[in-house]
């Protein structure tokens, strides 16, 4: 089947889609996205995603281009017209397209792109024996929490974490503080086995994953703790993790050169990952439409 993306009210194949060349979310990055995962053909969590999307507009002053209920039959369009079950669909709203000047009017229509793509399932090997990350300077902007399409100093991290044979990186702040992964929510197990993850504010993206993981720990019986920690004391973590959209729960064995407990994944990112699993079985029939 071929690839088939939606732009500006039309579903075109994906080698055909396409935005104009004064579109300002290629200009400058003016623009918010979001990634929604799928699972057996409904999307996780739709409607904090769209919250999350809802908050992002408002900052950005761009206007909601249609209802969520429209939104979301658009996604689940996408998403049939691609016959996916297991994947991703990704939404981009930029403010429009104008000639290129720093300001703009109260006269745009947003720009509105959609595509789907299957999501093959991490390796079990990767899960059974955890990753590597590296620790890299935070450069980003001081509005993190806001999903903007502005990805420069993610990228740039992320090429480095890759060039070291690594998947992620867990940025650093000014204090010495991790803020968060390269696109991930980081977070470690202390001592205790009490679960750390950074608060939200505007130093980190309020993830979606993050937060359901939340509820479902406390839900478990486990002890959150939502305050920052330093690049030291996740070195010298029981455990250490990052969360996604796509990597759900991920081990973090090792942190620069330093081993992360005994060198393999730990009891309770384990039991935090089998909480979110079993979440994802048991979503709701009306997914798409309980969102709106």
């Amino acid at each position: 089947m071929s690839r088939i993306a939606y732009v500006n009210g039309r579903y075109v194949p994906h080698s055909q889609a396409t935005v104009h060349v004064e579109d300002r979310g290629l200009q400058f990055a003016d623009g918010v996205y979001e990634v929604v995962a799928l699972w057996r053909g409904l999307p996780v969590d739709l409607g904090p995603h769209l919250d999350r999307l809802e908050t992002g507009l408002a900052y950005l002053r761009i206007p909601m281009p249609m209802s969520r209920r429209a939104l979301a039959l658009v996604l689940r369009e996408t998403v049939r017209r691609n016959g996916i079950r297991t994947g991703i669909v990704y939404l981009q709203i930029n403010r429009g397209v104008a000639p290129r000047l720093h300001t703009w009017g109260d006269d745009l229509s947003p720009s509105v792109i959609v595509t789907a793509r299957r999501m093959a399932s991490l390796a079990r090997p990767t899960i059974e024996e955890g990753v590597k990350v590296i620790s890299v300077p935070d450069i980003r902007w001081k509005r993190r929490d806001i999903k903007t399409v502005g990805l420069l100093a993610n990228v740039l991290a992320k090429q480095q974490a890759h060039e070291a044979g690594c998947p992620e990186v867990y940025q650093v702040d000014d204090d010495g503080m991790v803020t968060e992964a390269g696109s991930s929510n980081a977070w470690m197990v202390d001592a205790d086995g009490r679960l750390i993850t950074r608060p939200l504010g505007h130093e980190i993206l309020p993830g979606i994953t993050r937060q359901r993981l939340i509820v479902l720990a406390r839900a478990a019986g486990m002890e959150v703790v939502e305050r920052p920690f330093s690049l030291d004391e996740a070195k010298r973590a029981r455990e250490s993790f990052f969360s996604s959209t796509t990597n759900f729960v991920m081990p973090v064995v090792q942190v620069d050169d330093a081993v992360i407990g005994n060198g393999r994944p730990g009891s309770v990112s384990g039991a935090l990952r089998a909480l979110y699993m079993d979440y994802l079985k048991d979503l709701p029939a009306d997914a798409w439409t309980a969102a709106t």
